[in-house]
């Protein structure tokens, strides 16, 4: 799987945005400083989150961008479909809707599986949780593998 810079983006704004014990509202301009991240890129990536649901725009003095519900409802599978669509699609297509030959329709159930693993740790990490710096321990655990940070 690759994660575009677009997810990468949006959930590092959300994290921004959860971090904040206030609760208020920030800038897009502020939000791209702290993060390093392109204005104009920010603002659609904004826009795809509010037409999600996941935020909201507040106009105004004390005006700028919040959460639309509480991050603890927010997962990262929630963001990542927001700004890229599905977790997994083959030639734009969901892995249910691909249709194989014979010989490579086994190539669907690797698909489906990947999608399945996906889900195990996307939807089960809150965007509170990263904001927080704390994961769900079967996802946590994944990481302690000392296999999983080496490239293969």
């Amino acid at each position: 799987m690759r994660v575009s810079a677009k997810s990468d983006y949006a959930l590092r704004a959300l994290i921004e945005m959860a971090g904040r014990a206030d609760g208020r509202a920030v800038s897009a301009e502020e939000l791209g400083r702290l993060q390093d991240i392109p204005h104009g890129f920010l603002q659609a990536i904004l826009a795809d989150l509010r037409r999600a649901g996941v935020v909201i725009s507040q106009r105004g003095q004390s005006g700028g961008w919040r959460m639309a519900r509480p991050a603890g409802d927010v997962s990262v599978a929630d963001v990542i479909r927001a700004v890229d669509g599905p977790l997994v699609s083959v030639y734009g297509l969901r892995p249910e809707a691909v249709s194989y030959n014979e010989s490579a329709e086994v190539l669907q159930h690797v698909w489906i599986a990947a999608r399945h693993s996906l889900r195990d740790v996307f939807e089960r990490v809150s965007i509170q949780q990263l904001a927080d710096g704390e994961l769900p321990e079967n996802v946590a655990v994944r990481t302690a593998d000392e296999d999983a940070w080496q490239p293969h």
